[in-house]
Formats: C-alpha cells, sequence, structure tokens
C-alpha cells in the first residue's frame, strides 16, 4: 500500500516518449530557465530548524470558515468554481465538469504526521464528487496528486489531462490508459468539442519518491467555448507569464499559486507580490490566488499570502478574489469579498 502511493517511475512507451522530449536531458526534466530548488545551497538540517521553530501562526486559531456546497446540483450557462483549499477546485461550465489537483486525504505526503490539513478544509469527500468529466492534474507532488483520493474516484473520472510522465502513476492506481492525455509543454488536446488544452511551462520541479524530475510539471492553458483560463499549477516567477500573456491576448480568470513560499527556495514559489505581477503579466480580467489556506508546507503566518496579495493588487489595479473555502464563484457575476481569513 505503501509503495503504491508512491507511484510509479515512467516505463515501457512512455519512457521511450519522454526521452524525446527537448525538454529532457541527462536523465531528467529542465525548467525552461535555469532554475534551482534551493539557490543558496542552505544547509538541510537549517531549513529542518527553521520548520521546528516555525510560529504558531503558520496554522489557523481555529476552524477554517467554510461552506458546504452540492456539488452535484452546480448548474449554469457561466463558469463556477468551488475551491477546497490549497490548489483543489472545481470548475462547472453548462453542465461539465473540471476537477483540478484534487487533495482532500487530510495529508499533503505520504506520512500523517507531516503536512496535516487545517481544521475546516477538509469538508469533502469523494462521496460528494459528481462525474468528473476532466481530471486535471498539474505535476505529481503530493499536495497535488492524491493517492487515497484518486483511487476512491477512478470510477467517476471520464478523461484525464496531466503533465507528461505522471500517466504511470495513474495507470498503477487503475486508471485506464486510454482516458489519459499526457502533454508535454506546448502540446494540445481536445478532450471535448468545445475544451481545448494546451501545456504550458512552469517553473518547478517533480518526484514522489527519491528521484526527482523523471515526470513534466506543467500550467495549462483552458479554451472553453468563449472562455479562457489558465492553471498555474505551482511555479516560481518567470518570464513565461509574460510570454504566454503575450500569446493569448487576455485570461477571463487565473488560478495562480501563492503560498508556502519562502526566501531560501524563491525559484520554485512566487512570493504574493510575484503572484499579482504574474496575474498582469497573464492579462488576467480575474486573479484567483490558490496554494493557501490547508496545509503548513513553509514558515509564515496561515494567512499572510491574501493579506500580502490583496495588497499588492490594490496598489497595482488587479481584480482579485479569494472566496471561503466551498463557496461557489460564478464568473461573471457581482461577487462580495468578505475577509474571512481575519480570525
Amino acid at each position: 500500500m505503501m509503495l503504491n502511493r508512491l507511484g510509479k517511475e515512467p516505463q515501457g512507451k512512455r519512457k521511450e516518449r519522454i526521452k524525446e522530449a527537448g525538454n529532457y536531458r541527462n536523465g531528467k526534466f529542465h525548467n525552461a530557465e535555469p532554475t534551482s530548488v534551493n539557490p543558496e545551497d542552505i544547509p538541510f538540517f537549517k531549513i529542518l530548524w527553521k520548520f521546528i521553530k516555525r510560529p504558531k501562526n503558520v496554522t489557523p486559531p481555529r476552524e477554517l470558515p467554510h461552506v458546504k456546497t452540492n456539488l452535484k446540483e452546480l448548474k449554469g450557462n457561466k463558469p463556477a468554481v468551488v475551491w477546497f483549499g490549497h490548489s483543489s477546485y472545481l470548475i462547472n461550465y453548462s453542465g461539465y465538469t473540471i476537477l483540478v489537483d484534487p487533495v482532500f486525504s487530510g495529508n499533503a505526503s505520504p506520512f500523517t504526521f507531516f503536512g496535516k490539513s487545517f481544521e475546516g478544509s477538509d469538508i469533502y469527500s469523494a462521496e460528494d464528487m459528481p462525474q468528473i468529466d476532466l481530471l486535471l492534474l498539474t505535476h505529481d507532488h503530493y499536495d497535488h496528486l492524491d493517492y487515497n483520493f484518486l483511487k476512491q474516484i477512478t470510477g467517476k473520472v471520464k478523461k484525464v489531462v496531466t503533465s507528461l510522465g505522471v500517466g504511470e502513476h495513474l495507470k498503477l492506481w487503475g486508471f485506464e490508459e486510454d482516458i489519459i492525455f499526457e502533454l508535454n509543454w506546448e502540446e494540445r488536446c481536445s478532450p471535448a468539442a468545445d475544451l481545448h488544452i494546451t501545456a504550458k511551462p512552469s517553473r518547478h520541479f517533480s518526484g514522489r519518491g527519491f528521484s526527482r524530475f523523471n515526470t513534466l510539471w506543467s500550467s495549462f492553458v483552458v479554451e472553453w467555448g468563449t472562455y479562457k483560463f489558465y492553471v498555474g499549477g505551482d511555479s516560481g516567477y518567470s518570464k513565461e507569464f509574460q510570454k504566454i500573456g503575450k500569446e493569448y491576448g487576455k485570461f477571463d480568470i487565473v488560478f495562480l499559486e501563492c503560498g508556502q513560499y519562502n526566501t531560501y527556495w524563491p525559484e520554485i514559489h512566487m512570493m504574493p507580490e510575484e503572484t499579482v505581477q504574474a496575474g498582469k503579466d497573464l492579462n488576467a480580467q480575474v486573479l484567483f490566488p490558490v496554494h493557501w489556506s490547508k496545509f503548513v508546507l513553509s514558515t509564515h503566518p496561515w494567512n499572510e499570502p491574501i493579506i500580502r496579495a490583496r495588497r499588492e493588487a490594490e496598489r497595482t489595479g488587479q481584480d482579485l478574489i479569494a472566496p471561503m473555502i466551498g463557496e461557489v464563484y460564478t464568473l461573471g457575476e457581482t461577487y462580495e469579498q468578505k475577509e474571512w481569513w481575519n480570525l
């Protein structure tokens, strides 16, 4: 069971396809620009000590405010988004449902003693999920790819779009190969007649076991009817945001990471101000910050990401929304923002 949770390195034809990829060299995938997981080469034990001595306010003082929406009754002719905390969210548009990076097993790691979810952030289960027309997975880190939950919803998932190599994990966990679309950067697929998804670079890394960089990490451009979304996955600030913004003109909504940052790893996660700048680079009509409010994966106060991001968004004129966990946000409709994170 534990070994299955770790996943499996790409094998056979999948491995051969990876070896032919232009961003795969010397046995591993590479970022589009020079990137270090730990650019100052800070000793591991120094980082560990920082975690041990982190302040109490890295977790909320009490249960998080939340709303329990009936996900099976979402309807309407405008895209509706329900965020579940961290980088997990569901988008329903005209009865078609996309589920992004779902993590609902209570931990952002294979071990129950690390990465425990905040009280009030795990209010949904597999039974609450509707039929999933498309499961969209950005990369294979534990806080984005949840073995236990995926095993529970396998029968509800019609199609999967993910980064190159991640399909090996999914195959091990019971997903049929013929429903999985694995994309390298700049590759495009059409899971439905009016739905087109293109993989784009993100500035990050991958890995579930002892090896890293053997599967790809991606962001995704989602062209859905007349709408354009950007699903950022995990990424440090990158010149790729401007490139994508110039290529696509504007996005109706962008989902960008805003949390779990640290000066020890500035190239693989963005500071909140960089998240807002990335939204500007992408010509975002609406910026939706994610990757916060569920797990402690860094040393900053739990609500600092949204406080800093909102301050910068107001300064620069970027429209930003941050619903409660489980609350429905409907694109194009007036939204009254509450500062629910001030507990």
